[in-house]
């Protein structure tokens, strides 16, 4: 009689363990590539538009804030339905990664905002889809967010992703 080929047990529970092992460490070498901004993102963009749609039917001016309506966002309004909250996720805060990273094409260094992101905590918007110019800076460590409002209400949502090395329109 022929002996049967194959792996053993213990062997196949060795070999299997092995590749657990190194797929566990290539997991760890590689960190996540921000779901969490990805998520804000669209946020975002969609708490912006909404902000237009509910000025445009109320015609009167509406802010949005992160985190919440701050009292300077508020301003002569004191009705919080003026102020539209959205909150950051977890793991997600203002600024910019770390100091010299760098600023989206176009963009000029600022004192303080684009490290801290608080130079402006609402932006606001008008019934004629105008708003305040505003910049907002927001990261997870590794990757960023740049919102951008111009004074016509175009939203620009650019994105730095690490690996990738540059900023890119999302």
């Amino acid at each position: 009689m022929k002996a049967a080929s194959g792996f053993s047990l213990p062997e196949l529970c060795l070999a299997l363990g092995l590749i657990a092992l190194l797929g566990a460490l290539a997991g760890a070498a590689l960190p996540p590539a921000g779901p969490a901004l990805d998520i804000l993102q669209g946020e975002l963009r969609a708490s912006l538009e909404q902000a237009f749609l509910r000025a445009r039917a109320r015609g009167a001016p509406v802010r949005v804030a992160l985190n919440g309506p701050v009292p300077a966002c508020r301003g002569r309004h004191r009705d919080a339905a003026h102020v539209m909250a959205l909150s950051l996720p977890r793991g997600v805060r203002w600024g910019l990664p770390r100091a010299g990273f760098p600023l989206p094409p176009g963009m000029q260094p600022t004192l303080r905002a684009h490290l801290t992101g608080q130079a402006h905590p609402c932006i606001t918007v008008s019934p004629a889809r105008s708003a305040e110019a505003s910049t907002w800076f927001l990261t997870d460590g590794r990757d960023a967010v740049c919102l951008r409002v111009s004074p016509f209400g175009k939203i620009t949502l650019l994105r730095w992703r690490r690996r990738l090395g540059h900023w890119r329109t999302e």
